[in-house]
C-alpha cells in the first residue's frame, strides 16, 4: 500500500550515509575508533562517565544484569508493560523474573505498587537483587523514588531506557544513571536514532565500566593491569571470564555518531507532533498520554487508549479497521507474564490488573520524524470514523 503510514520509521540523511561510506572505505569496519566516538558522544550527551555499545538493547539488558551481579537463584524485577527483553536478561543469568504492575497515569512501573512489594518481600525473604524500571514511550520512570527504595531495600537499579534517549528526567538527560548503577538505551529503527541494530549500556561505574567491556568480547582483556599474571607480550590476552561476542560495528556506531547529531532536532520533532495530536484528538473517546512533570519524554510512542464504554466497537475492531485503511498502528505491549513461555513460571490472567486494564485498550498510533502533517491528519480522520 503506497500511503500506508507505519507506527514507526528511521531517518536517514545523505550525512549519515556518507558516514557510513567513509567507514566502509578505512582500514577499519569493526572494533576501531568509530566506537569510541560513538560511545563519548552519547556519553557526553548524557552527562555520563562511560558508556559501552553492544549489538542490541538485548545485549546490553544481558551484560548489565551480569554485570550486577544477577546470578542463579536471584530475582530480577521489572515492568510487565515492555517488549519481552526486559525479563529475558534475568532468566539468561539464571535467576528468577517477576513483575511490578504499573500506573495508569504513566504506563511505567508503579512506585506504590514497588514499595507495597518490597514490604512484602522482605517478609518473605525473597527480596530481589535487580530492579529494571522500563521508561515506557520515552517518558522516564519516577527515578528517586525508586533509588531511594533502593538504599532501603538493596537491590541495584538497570534503567531500561530503550525508549528514552533524548529525554530528560528533573532537569537530567534520561542516561545520566543519576538514579541508578546502569541505563541502557536501543538503536533500533524505530527508536529516537538508530545504527540499524545497536545498543549501549551507561554507567558512572569504572568498575562496572571494565566488566561490560569484557563482558562484550568473550571475557578477554588485553589490558595488562587486569591479568593474572605477566603479559607475555603486546600480542597477548587473557580470558577471564565467560563473556559473549555482543560487539557494535564501526559501520554502525559511524551512523550512530551522526545521528546523535540531530537527536535534539528528531525530539523537537517528536514533541511538536505528539501536541498536536493532543490538540486535535482532545474531543475523541480516548484518553491521550499523561506527561509527569518531573520528566520531559522523547516520545518514541504516543499511545492512545480507548474508552470503550463511549464506542460501539470492540478494541480489535478499532485496531483493524486502522490498519484496513494504512494506518500502520501497533501494541505495546502484550504484558510479559500472559506470554506462554512467562505462563508456565505460573504467572496467569488477573497478576498484574493494571497492565491487563491497559492492554485492552491501548493502540500505538503513528509518531517518526518524518510524520507529515498531511499523514498525521488522515491518521486523525481515520481514528474519528472509526471511533464516532
Amino acid at each position: 500500500m503506497s500511503d500506508y503510514i507505519p507506527y514507526g520509521r528511521q531517518d536517514i540523511s545523505q550525512q549519515d550515509i556518507d558516514a557510513v561510506i567513509e567507514v566502509l572505505r578505512s582500514d577499519w569496519i569493526t572494533q576501531g575508533p568509530a566506537i569510541d566516538r560513538f560511545e563519548q558522544a552519547v556519553a557526553n550527551y548524557c552527562g555520563t562517565k562511560y558508556a559501552v555499545a553492544v549489538s542490541s538493547a538485548t545485549a546490553a539488558l544481558h551484560i548489565a544484569c551480569l554485570a550486577a551481579g544477577l546470578g542463579q537463584g536471584d530475582i530480577l524485577w521489572t515492568s510487565p508493560n515492555t517488549f519481552v527483553a526486559s525479563a529475558n536478561c534475568g532468566l539468561y543469568c539464571g535467576a528468577k523474573v517477576d513483575f511490578v504492575d504499573i500506573d495508569l497515569n504513566t504506563y511505567n512501573l508503579s512506585v506504590d505498587e514497588l514499595e507495597h512489594k518490597l514490604t512484602g518481600a522482605e517478609k518473605q525473604g525473597c527480596l530481589p537483587k535487580v530492579l529494571i524500571p522500563v521508561h515506557f514511550a520515552g517518558q522516564s520512570c519516577e527515578m528517586e523514588q525508586i533509588a531511594a527504595l533502593s538504599q532501603r531495600y538493596g537491590f541495584k537499579i538497570i534503567e531500561d531506557a530503550s525508549h528514552a534517549i533524548g529525554g530528560s528526567y528533573q532537569g537530567q538527560p534520561i542516561g545520566s544513571c543519576q538514579f541508578s548503577d546502569m541505563a541502557v538505551f536501543s538503536f533500533h529503527p524505530v527508536k529516537i536514532i538508530t545504527t540499524g541494530e545497536g545498543g549501549m549500556v551507561l554507567t558512572n561505574h569504572e568498575e562496572l565500566y571494565q566488566r561490560l567491556i569484557r563482558l562484550r568480547s568473550h571475557g578477554i582483556t588485553r589490558n595488562p593491569d587486569l591479568m593474572q599474571a605477566e603479559s607475555h607480550g603486546s600480542w597477548y590476552y587473557q580470558q577471564l571470564e565467560l563473556g559473549f561476542n555482543y560487539r557494535m560495528t564501526d559501520i554502525q556506531a559511524a551512523l550512530g555518531t551522526s545521528q546523535m547529531q540531530r537527536l535534539d532536532e528528531f525530539v523537537e520533532r517528536r514533541c511538536f507532533l505528539a501536541n498536536r495530536y493532543n490538540q486535535l484528538l482532545q474531543d475523541l473517546p480516548l484518553m491521550l498520554p499523561w506527561q509527569h512533570p518531573d520528566s520531559e519524554s522523547s516520545w518514541h510512542l504516543y499511545v492512545i487508549r480507548l474508552k470503550r464504554d463511549k464506542i460501539n466497537k470492540t478494541h480489535r475492531q478499532v485496531f483493524e479497521e486502522l490498519h484496513s485503511v494504512g494506518i500502520g498502528v501497533n501494541l505495546h505491549y502484550i504484558p510479559v507474564h500472559l506470554q506462554p513461555y512467562y505462563r508456565k513460571f505460573g504467572f496467569k490472567l488477573g497478576d498484574f490488573p493494571q497492565v491487563e486494564k491497559y492492554y485492552e485498550e491501548a493502540i500505538t498510533i503513528p509518531l517518526y520524524y518524518g510524520l507529515n502533517e498531511q499523514s498525521q491528519y488522515k491518521v486523525v480522520a481515520s481514528l474519528k470514523e472509526s471511533l464516532i
